[in-house]
């Protein structure tokens, strides 16, 4: 093992081990919908729009904790999403209303996941592994946020079992502060930029990237992911529920969503290393258009559900190492965690959609039928959209490979 692989391997311990915490916690949030909106009297909207809020707050101030994070480092700036996060969780323990709940799990909690979870995590990961093992890297990384939420999802529901909603809040509030700790570990120097991306300015890596067409077409494709999986991670439960379910069966189904994005993230990570991110993504996408389909259209069971978080778990996150991998294959690594940060501000502005318009689509037809079928056209779309993009990096770097 090099000194490379060496240092890289402490930041990709740390990350992969803050990853865990930060998005099983946040997978877990739609256990909290049925017992606040039941104790509270509260529509289903009501907590939809807090964590529809929380993605956009997230998404909205990620390209600015990215920069943060590439000028500043990324230890300096998880200690301080960390310290936003124990504080959201603390305060939506004692929410009582719409307000002091849209305060805390969607802006405090919004602020804090933007500090401590992909853009951020993934653009250091990107800056400190080889080229060769860049993807394979961020897999890693990205399938240890899946083993999290298979971790924590059947973990929250005990503790509102044990606890009632409140104490399961602030249990899991102590739990997300072992992120301060981890961040010591992310202290390994990075992999040099090539002087081509160490002369290049944050206005200048702005405006390269914004006259580059495959770079919005990542963006409006990673749109997509984030509509879906916000969707299907809020509403899940309680649209099994509303099948007649036992609603242990939703837990299981995302918990299985975890289990299996395991693999998927790691397996997206390896096979980005050896053929076409974007091809890739369009593959993604349309397999999950037809996963979607078959789960909405078939007879519902229990059985069925738990083929759906399966096969949908397998697909889940693995946009996201060939998403940020893509970008930094364009672009470089110098500015990968502002740059993945605006790419990301899309998904979050999917996920807002997602997550509000399940709860309000449904306080309004009694149905989330509509959200189902847009979510498989949005599917077809998204294959679209990544199949023109080209794996090449932008003239600048090819200029300084060639020198």
């Amino acid at each position: 093992m090099t000194p490379l692989w060496r240092h890289c391997g402490w930041m990709l311990l740390g990350s992969s081990l803050i990853l865990a915490l930060s998005l099983g916690v946040r997978h877990g949030f739609g256990l909290f919908l049925a017992p606040m909106s039941a104790d509270f009297g509260w529509g289903r909207e009501v907590f939809a729009f807090a964590i529809a809020l929380q993605n956009l707050v997230w998404g909205l101030i990620q390209p600015f904790t990215g920069a943060f994070a590439d000028r500043f480092g990324v230890r300096r700036t998880v200690l301080i999403g960390g310290v936003l996060y124990v504080a959201g969780l603390a305060l939506m323990a004692f929410a009582d209303s719409p307000g002091s709940l849209s305060l805390s799990a969607g802006l405090l909690i919004g602020l804090g996941l933007s500090g401590t979870s992909f853009s951020v995590l993934l653009g250091a990961v990107g800056q400190a592994a080889p080229v060769e093992k860049r993807s394979m890297a961020m897999g890693v990384a990205a399938a240890a946020g899946s083993f999290g939420q298979f971790v924590m999802l059947p973990g929250s529901l005990g503790l509102i079992a044990w606890l009632g909603w409140s104490g399961a809040l602030l249990a899991l509030a102590v739990l997300i502060a072992l992120i301060l700790p981890l961040a010591t570990l992310l202290r390994a120097p990075v992999q040099p930029p090539a002087v081509a991306e160490q002369r290049q300015t944050l206005g200048a890596a702005l405006r390269e990237a914004a006259r580059h067409s495959g770079f919005w077409l990542l963006a409006l494709g990673f749109f997509v992911c984030g509509f879906q999986v916000v969707f299907i991670g809020v509403h899940l439960p309680a649209y099994l529920v509303d099948q007649h379910l036992p609603a242990q069966v939703g837990t299981t189904v995302l918990a299985l969503v975890g289990l299996f994005n395991v693999f998927g993230t790691y397996t997206a990570g390896w096979l980005g290393s050896c053929y076409s991110k974007p091809k890739l993504l369009t593959a993604l996408y349309s397999i999950r258009g037809v996963v979607i389909a078959l789960f909405f259209f078939a007879p519902l069971s229990e059985w069925s559900a738990y083929a759906f978080g399966m096969a949908m778990g397998f697909l889940w996150l693995s946009t996201v190492p060939l998403t940020n991998g893509t970008v930094a294959t364009l672009f470089g690594v110098r500015n990968l965690s502002m740059l993945g940060g605006i790419v990301f501000l899309f998904h979050q502005l999917g996920s807002f959609l997602g997550g509000w318009l399940g709860g309000w689509l449904y306080d309004r037809t009694g149905s989330y039928d509509l959200v189902w079928q847009i979510c498989i056209g949005l599917s077809v779309m998204a294959a679209l959209l990544n199949w023109p993009v080209r794996e090449q990096p932008v003239a600048r770097l090819q200029q300084a490979g060639a020198a």
